[in-house]
């Protein structure tokens, strides 16, 4: 059987999006930074409901804050389940691949949870170029995360196979 094929497409993708999510925590990191340094002055003349929320965000429109925050989240995620993922892939054993495999889904459903809400951002319409950035590539993510979990899983199936075929434990 030839292992090599699945094993280097799985880290292409992982070490690609590791890449990609550090850019994700860079941009959304600063997003967070500049919303805080204009949050008071410029949410004190906003009504109730508006005020309650901590972040404010002067760019953008109401979905922006959620959006920010949930690829924030996906990307401290996205970053640690790329590195571990690396680990694991290279280890190339039936144990390192299903936890490879269980936190590349987990990290896809969040970055699915961000993708939506950067659709529904550029649905309601005006963003900084800043954000923009940010919307593109929580889009691309949420393709290459998903490719990079079928690499994966066809790994785990390989090895698996290869295991049955050779018959050792």
């Amino acid at each position: 059987m030839a292992s090599g094929a699945g094993k280097s497409a799985a880290l292409l993708f992982l070490v690609t999006n590791l890449i990609l999510y550090l850019v994700v925590i860079i941009l959304a990191a600063w997003d967070v930074d500049h919303a805080m340094e204009k949050t008071h002055e410029t949410a004190s003349v906003l009504t109730i409901p508006a005020r309650i929320f901590p972040i404010y965000f002067p760019k953008g429109n109401m979905a922006t804050g959620f959006f920010v925050i949930f690829s924030l989240i996906a990307g401290v995620v996205g970053f640690m389940n790329s590195v571990t993922g690396i680990y694991n892939v290279m280890a190339w054993n039936p144990s390192s691949l299903h936890a490879a495999a269980a936190s590349s889904l987990a990290t896809w459903t969040l970055t699915l949870l961000s993708m939506g809400l950067a659709c529904k951002e550029i649905n309601i319409g005006y963003a900084d170029s800043s954000l923009r950035a940010l919307e593109i590539i929580v889009i691309i993510l949420s393709g290459s995360q998903l490719i990079c979990l079928g690499a994966i899983n066809a790994g785990v199936q390989e090895v698996e196979n290869e295991k049955a075929y050779t018959g050792r434990v």
